[in-house]
C-alpha cells in the first residue's frame, strides 16, 4: 500500500492532537478522524515562505503537526495515512495532479490523495480521503459517481478521463482550484519529492508566491492569502497590522505566534504585505492555489 512500517507516528499524541480516543476501524470513526483533522490541523505554507524545503517523511511531519502547525497535502496526508495505518485501515496512497482554471488536468503529483477500502460497514465502497486539499472536503467521499454537498460547497466524484481506472475530484465553483484526479496506482513518498522541492522553491510557484492557511469546519471554511481573510459563507477582511494578522492566523487557524522566532514572523508579515500589494497592483494574477 505505498506506506512503510517504519513510518512511526505517536498514535496517542496524534490522537490527543485531533481531540479523539483510540477506537477500531470503522465507517463513523474514519469520518470522526477526517473531520477532526481538517478542523485541527491547517492547511498552510509557511516553512515555504521561511524559504525551508521541509522532509516529506511522515514521521517528521507529524512532529511539526503535534507542535500546533501543519502543512499542505504531502504532510497533511503523508502523516494522517500513517496514523490511519497504525490505526489498522486499509489505506493507500496514490499519485494525484490538481490543477487551477489555467492549468491543464493531469496527474502532476503535485497532489498526494488517499484512499481507504475494506471497511466493515461498506466492503464494497472505497472512500477519498483527503485532509490536505485545503479549503476541500470535511469528510470522506464514496467512490461512487455522484455530487456531495458539505457545509457550503458541492462537489462531484467521477471516473477519471485522463487516467484509466482513476478518479476525479470537481470541486466547488468557489474553490481554490478547479479539480484533482488520481490514479489507481499505489505510490510511495519519494514519488513527489522532485515536485516537493519545485513547489517549495521555484518562483512560479503558489506556495512561494503566496502565503496561505486554510481550515474547514461542518458548516463554513476559512482562508488567509497574504494580508485577506476570507471566510466562506461570509466575506474578506484585509488585516492591516501585524498584531490583527496574527491574532487571525492564532484564533482561526490555531497556529501560535510564539512558534516563531521575531525574526520569523516579521518576515512572514513583510512578505505578506509586498505580496497583497504586488496583489492589488495585478501582478499576481489569479488566486487560485497550487493543491498538494
Amino acid at each position: 500500500m505505498g506506506i512503510s512500517s517504519s513510518e512511526h507516528v505517536d498514535v496517542p499524541a496524534y490522537l490527543a492532537r485531533l481531540g479523539l480516543g483510540h477506537e477500531p476501524p470503522s465507517l463513523d470513526a474514519l469520518f470522526r478522524l477526517h473531520r477532526a483533522h481538517v478542523e485541527r490541523v491547517p492547511y498552510e505554507d509557511l516553512e515555504v515562505q521561511l524559504g525551508r524545503v521541509t522532509s516529506l517523511d511522515p514521521a517528521v511531519s507529524f512532529g511539526r503537526i503535534a507542535t500546533g502547525r501543519g502543512g499542505y497535502c504531502y504532510h497533511l496526508n503523508g502523516a494522517f495515512s500513517a496514523l490511519l495505518k497504525a490505526l489498522g485501515y486499509q489505506v493507500t496512497r496514490h499519485p494525484g495532479g490538481a490543477h487551477t482554471a489555467q492549468e491543464t488536468a493531469g496527474i502532476h503529483l503535485n497532489h498526494l490523495a488517499l484512499t481507504v477500502t475494506g471497511l466493515p460497514e461498506t466492503p464494497e465502497v472505497g472512500w477519498l480521503v483527503d485532509v490536505g486539499l485545503g479549503d476541500g472536503i470535511h469528510e470522506p467521499l464514496p467512490l461512487r459517481e455522484g455530487e456531495y454537498k458539505q457545509g457550503p460547497l458541492v462537489f462531484r466524484m467521477r471516473t477519471s478521463e485522463i487516467t484509466p481506472g482513476g478518479w476525479r475530484f470537481d470541486h466547488d465553483p468557489q474553490g481554490s482550484f478547479v479539480g484533482m484526479d488520481f490514479a489507481p496506482e499505489t505510490a510511495v513518498m519519494p514519488d513527489f519529492a522532485e515536485k516537493h522541492v519545485e513547489l517549495s522553491t521555484s518562483e512560479n510557484s503558489g506556495f512561494v508566491r503566496t502565503l496561505v492557511l486554510q481550515r474547514r469546519d461542518a458548516e463554513s471554511l476559512d482562508s488567509l492569502r497574504a494580508l485577506t481573510l476570507t471566510h466562506l459563507p461570509g466575506g474578506k477582511t484585509v488585516l492591516e497590522s501585524p498584531a490583527e494578522w496574527w491574532t487571525a492566523i492564532e484564533d482561526v487557524f490555531g497556529v501560535r505566534r510564539g512558534l516563531f522566532t521575531d525574526e520569523e514572523r516579521d518576515r512572514l508579515w513583510r512578505q505578506a504585505v509586498a505580496q497583497h500589494e504586488r496583489h492589488l497592483a495585478g501582478a499576481e494574477g489569479s488566486e487560485a492555489l497550487p493543491s498538494a
